[in-house]
């Protein structure tokens, strides 16, 4: 089995805990609970016949006073950016995570991009030409942790891209 390291980063409460909980464990909960530094789990996925042990790394949310050690990511096989998709300014902070991790890492792990809360229709505010521009040429995801939609496809797209 191959074993591949994924850090899972955005601005607090964009939903990166409940996103993991969706994909490792099926279940999600409304209760709100802000991650204290790094929460750790474990999922093997199957990326096209080849057993992937992903270790995810569920690192609280960056705000203006609180900023992720960049230490968290050293290892990092993969990165899962995670914004609001009620909040652009989420963009804003995930922008600045990623200059961080370029600036100060120079990680040039696969990265795939997720606007999260799709469930939350009504309340949908990113700019998709602002988030097409953020990402890049990375996959992106529009996920529900809520119900479950593009969550296990993220994951399996980070992992396939890790393999290339």
């Amino acid at each position: 089995m191959i074993r591949k390291k994924v850090c899972l980063l955005g601005a607090f409460g964009v939903g990166k805990t409940s996103l993991v909980r969706r994909f490792v464990s099926g279940i999600f909960s409304d209760k709100y609970l802000s991650t204290m530094g790094v929460k750790i789990d474990r999922k093997t996925v199957d990326a096209d016949g080849r057993e992937v042990g992903l270790m995810i790394w569920d690192i609280h949310g960056e705000e203006a006073f609180r900023k992720i050690p960049m230490s968290y990511l050293r290892g990092a096989s993969g990165l899962m950016m995670v914004v609001d998709g009620t909040r652009p300014e989420t963009l804003d902070v995930a922008a600045g995570i990623v200059r961080r991790v370029d600036d100060e890492l120079g990680l040039a792990a696969p990265r795939v991009w997720l606007a999260n809360k799709r469930d939350l229709a009504d309340d949908w505010a990113l700019p998709a030409d602002a988030w097409a521009k953020l990402a890049g040429d990375a996959p992106r995801f529009e996920t529900s942790a809520l119900s479950g939609e593009h969550v296990d496809e993220a994951f399996l797209a980070l992992a396939r891209a890790m393999l290339a």
